[in-house]
């Protein structure tokens, strides 16, 4: 089985803006169980641009004066550097060897550049290296940029023909309201025909480009092409191992094909 798993930014990041490495650290643990178990595994991982800015400390005077590109830019290269180094600290505890990819919106639209991508990662998965992918925001203009993080999952999923996709947020899925309101419902349950838009809020999240309409409109679109969707809390301890061994007492909202 292979699967695609997008960890966004709020899930990487604490509330002043800096990484988790805690949380990362038990992400990369469960990840390794999920391959002891005979499941590969292709990570989208945010929080470049989150570890550039905590990174570089800079005064907000000097950030105020940087256009917001010149920020993604500036941020993303100092960030993806950290990024990548913590996750292959991580991932070599657990032996297991990991490569960056770093992908552009123009990747998915001409044919030699998309059929290079897929051919890249299928090539790492056949030599048991674990990609991590991000979109290459140190290259990336705002009319050439993925919406967020999650069109990007949804992408790489189709395109190399995963067996499930996982959206890990910091929230548990979608409701039937406000996530806060008690009386707001999960929906554990999506068919390809319900539409739920009328649940599905706009506002982006605190420190990616994303946010639940996001994460819907990509999984619906995922889901058209057969491939099954996960949207679930990053932040509850060992959701990744809990979603494949116990689904049916965790938290979340599924995206079926049937």
């Amino acid at each position: 089985m292979l699967i695609a798993i997008k960890i966004g930014s709020n899930v990487l990041t604490r509330r002043d803006g800096t990484l988790d490495f805690t949380r990362m650290s038990a992400l990369v643990d469960q990840i390794a169980e999920l391959r002891r178990a005979g499941m590969k595994v292709i990570l989208i991982s945010s929080g470049a641009v989150a570890s550039g800015r905590s990174e570089m400390n800079m005064p907000a005077a000097e950030v105020d004066e940087m256009g917001s590109v010149e920020q993604r830019q500036v941020f993303s290269a100092v960030g993806q550097a950290k990024l990548i180094g913590r996750y292959v600290e991580l991932f070599r505890d657990h032996h297991i060897h990991v490569g960056q990819v770093l992908t552009t919106k123009d990747n998915f639209l001409a044919h030699e550049p998309l059929q290079n991508q897929q051919q890249c990662m299928a090539a790492m998965l056949a030599h048991d290296v674990l990609p991590i992918v991000n979109e290459n925001d140190t290259v990336c203009i705002t009319e050439l940029m993925f919406t967020d993080n999650d069109e990007l999952s949804g992408l790489i999923a189709r395109l190399m023909g995963c067996n499930k996709l996982i959206i890990l947020s910091n929230i548990d899925g979608i409701y039937t309201g406000d996530p806060s309101d008690p009386k707001s419902e999960l929906i554990r349950t999506i068919h390809p025909a319900d539409d739920l838009s009328q649940y599905i809020r706009a506002e982006k999240s605190a420190f990616g480009r994303g946010g639940m309409h996001s994460k819907y409109t990509t999984a619906c679109r995922v889901q058209a092409a057969g491939i099954p969707v996960i949207i679930a809390n990053g932040k509850r301890e060992d959701i990744l191992v809990r979603l494949m061994q116990q689904p049916e007492a965790t938290p979340h909202t599924e995206f079926i094909t049937t």
